[in-house]
Order: C-alpha cells, then structure tokens, then sequence
C-alpha cells in the first residue's frame, strides 16, 4: 500500500477546517484553497451550523452569525497563520475574513501583498481543495 502525503493546499483546508468548526462541530461540506503570487484564500462552503443557517434568515440574525464568525476567526487567526507559514513556508503579512450567512459560505484571505478584494460568486459547485 502507497501512502500519499497532502497537497499544500489540502493540508492547508484541514487546517482552516479544524480552526474554524462552528459550535457543533460539523466540518463544512467543501473547502475550496487558491493560491496565486502572494495570495491565499480559504472558502469554507456550508461552514454554518443548521442553527446558524436559521438564525442567518433574518437581518438581524445574519449579523449576528457574521459577528460570531469574526470573533471565532480572530480567536483561530494566530494558529492559523502560523499552519500556513509552516506549510507554504511564508509570512502571512494581512489576513481578513467575510462570512454570507445567506448561503453559508467563509471566505479567509491571507495576503502578503498590499490589497486583496473577496468577491463570492452565486451559483458556483465548490470544486474541493486545490492549488491554482
């Protein structure tokens, strides 16, 4: 038997999944990893727990599964960015997140360059980990 040792990319989705589990402990369905230059991102599809996703059906819910989101990333940001400098071998300089409780999606961006922007797409099949 072969043993195959992970991608950079899907040791760095079993990482951000780990870190970012919502209360119930329910890994998201997919995990989608791109890294281009000096950019990371990290999109965690159906990240919300069924709660969340029921709580997030109202305005005032959605902010706050955004907000509870947030604090869980900043709480994990540390031992996140030191996993992903141990896998890819550089310093994270800039790092932010954007939850859509409307369809259940995490998006982590990790930068060392000077601007990123998140644009999260409808519609789209998560395509698993991957390295781009």
């Amino acid at each position: 038997m072969q043993n195959f040792l992970p991608t950079m990319a899907e040791q760095i989705a079993q990482a951000a999944t780990s870190l970012q589990l919502p209360p119930n402990g329910e890994a998201p369905k997919s995990v989608v990893v791109v890294m281009r230059g000096d950019t990371l991102v990290i999109t965690l599809h159906g990240a919300l727990s069924s709660a969340e996703e029921q709580m997030a059906r109202s305005p005032v819910g959605a902010a706050r599964v955004r907000k509870s989101h947030r604090q869980l990333f900043l709480e994990a940001a540390d031992l996140l960015q030191q996993n992903i400098k141990r896998i890819i071998g550089k310093d994270v300089r800039q790092a932010a997140m954007e939850a859509d409780p409307a369809i259940g999606t995490v998006a982590l961006v990790f930068a060392s360059g000077p601007m990123v922007q998140v644009i999260l797409l409808s519609d789209m099949a998560p395509f698993g980990a991957r390295s781009a």
